[in-house]
């Protein structure tokens, strides 16, 4: 043990007196490493960060929430013009389904906004391009929303579509500063609605952030929105309660909906049943992806890494020949020698590896505090993926340079090194 101890330290001396006397032929070598280590750790610690960011964005939502539409909020094989084709889904529809499919927890109607958001003024302060959300009431039960200050908009203010809007904490903030929005009145689609909620702070998420987002009653905007022959564009969105049979109460919603309709068997759905647990699923494919395409990427450059650290160790044993002759004929084994030289390249190489690892940390701290709510993170399995990928690459490129230098004839290698 004493002795295998004593050649790792011969060996870290040697990689060091390495970097000392080689320095810019050392960091060629190691630039590809630590490139190629950088590269595929931001990407994981990037993937990562994106993934909780997006688990905490969707703890309060039930991955089982559909939404009921003409729109398909993925990929789908119905032609684009039998999609335009589908009537809207409106109100009355919203009112039909609330009232006919059972194990419905909750079930709100939104209307959707295509344009580029709308402008709220207070006195003379104004925020432009804020997505104002048209929604019944009960979207507060489905996305468990937490009201900081005042309160959500009732029932009976959401059948009448009174005046009324809750704004999320960052809109408030820009709005009023210090001032105390309660009761105060603002100007959204040229009209005066009173402020009788503010949302906590949610922070920056891969979907729209409640904290930039308004809520209205969705019968208040009715009365003045003009849509198309087949009504406003909107969507019903059904969370069903805990415990149903979800592929169950899907088909039961879907034969409710095709009756109320009238489609006749045989035909075609006018309609989409989207379910939030598809688009998450999606979206974890989408980071499979994004994982999948950093590997390919970084992987030549841990190539390019691995060459370097092959180069650098075919160079030391050329230079060393003459020592590894003496060695050999003092009595130092083949495998003293293979293990020296292999030893050599895992050091250089986590060397390498460890910069890499460095400046990932320094990039997470410096891009947190860019991106304010968004924190990248870099996990404690990341950094032993990276130290275990240095690791291996030094010991990969270190193989045939330890087995060419542990071959040496002692005699020959005295005679050539001199």
């Amino acid at each position: 043990m004493i002795v295998y101890l004593r050649l790792f330290k011969e060996s870290f001396s040697f990689a060091i007196n390495a970097l000392r006397n080689n320095k810019l032929r050392t960091f060629l070598s190691l630039l590809g490493v630590t490139i190629g280590i950088f590269s595929i750790i931001a990407v994981l610690a990037a993937v990562d960060s994106l993934d909780r960011n997006i688990q905490e964005n969707l703890s309060g939502l039930d991955k089982n929430t559909i939404y009921l539409t003409k729109f398909s909020f993925g990929p789908t094989s119905v032609p684009r013009w039998q999609r335009d084709n589908y009537p809207q889904t409106v109100y009355t529809d919203y009112e039909f389904v609330s009232r006919n499919v059972p194990d419905i927890m909750a079930c709100a109607y939104t209307i959707f906004d295509f344009g580029g958001g709308e402008s709220i003024r207070y006195q003379g302060e104004t925020v432009a391009g804020v997505q104002i959300s048209p929604i019944t009431y009960e979207i507060y039960n489905i996305n468990e929303f937490v009201v900081e200050r005042g309160r959500f908009y009732t029932e009976s203010e959401s059948a009448s579509g009174a005046p009324v809007i809750v704004l999320g904490y960052s809109l408030a903030e820009n709005l009023f500063g210090n001032i105390n929005p309660l009761g105060k009145q603002v100007r959204v689609y040229g009209r005066k609605l009173t402020v009788i909620g503010i949302l906590k702070k949610y922070g920056v998420g891969i979907f729209d952030s409640p904290d930039e987002q308004a809520f209205v009653p969705a019968n208040f905007v009715r009365r003045f929105k003009n849509g198309g022959p087949d009504g406003i564009p909107g969507a019903i969105i059904i969370r069903p309660k805990k415990g149903v049979d979800i592929g169950a109460f899907e088909q039961v919603l879907k034969e409710k909906f095709r009756n109320y309709r009238g489609l006749k068997a045989g035909e075609p759905d006018n309609f989409f049943i989207n379910k939030l647990s598809g688009m998450t699923d999606a979206i974890d494919g989408i980071l499979g992806t994004m994982n999948a395409f950093g590997w390919v990427i970084s992987g030549f450059s841990l190539l390019v890494g691995g060459f370097g650290i092959a180069n650098i160790m075919f160079v030391s044993v050329k230079e060393r020949t003459n020592l590894i002759g003496i060695q050999k004929s003092l009595g130092a084994k083949n495998r003293f020698i293979l293990l020296q030289f292999l030893f050599e390249a895992i050091i250089l190489a986590v060397i390498g590896g460890l910069v890499g690892l460095a400046l990932v940390g320094i990039t997470t701290l410096i891009a947190s505090n860019f991106t304010g709510d968004f924190e990248f993170v870099l996990s404690f399995w990341n950094m032993m993926l990276g130290f275990g990928l240095s690791t291996l690459i030094g010991l990969i490129s270190g193989v045939i340079p330890a087995i060419s230098a542990s071959k040496l004839d002692p005699v020959e290698a005295i005679r050539t090194g001199m």
